[in-house]
């Protein structure tokens, strides 16, 4: 088993700033990738950024691509998610997830574990 603890959420105003992380343990040389989802109320989950445990191979949605950026920290078991440039619609709650196994595609079903959450909420 894998457990997953996101922190970082807060309250920004438009353009700043925020670092979420998500610290793994359990069986964590077992993960092969880890991600990062949102979600906002009467919607669904959607894929924000994905990294391979090991470093290599990113992939993130057309709408965050050049604002967030996802790194890990193998030494600390810790997957990170700095986002910049935030505006409203960023707005959200920010869930953590891994997955054992190579995906077939960075959706919701794909991943096996996920954190409890931390909000993320963008004032105008």
């Amino acid at each position: 088993q894998v457990q997953l603890v996101e922190s970082g959420g807060g309250l920004v105003q438009t353009g700043g700033s925020l670092r979420l992380s998500c610290a793994a343990s359990g069986r964590t040389l077992s993960i092969y990738r880890m991600a990062w989802f949102r979600q906002t109320p009467g919607k669904e989950r959607e894929f924000v950024s994905a990294i391979n445990w090991s470093g290599i191979g990113t992939d993130h949605t057309d709408s965050v691509k050049g604002r967030f950026t996802i790194s890990r920290d193998n030494t600390k078991n810790t997957v990170y998610l700095q986002m910049n440039s935030l505006n409203p619609e960023d707005t959200a709650v920010y869930y953590c997830a891994a997955v054992l196994r190579r995906p077939v595609v960075n959706t919701e079903r794909e991943y096996d574990y996920w954190g409890q959450g931390t909000q993320v909420t963008v004032s105008s």
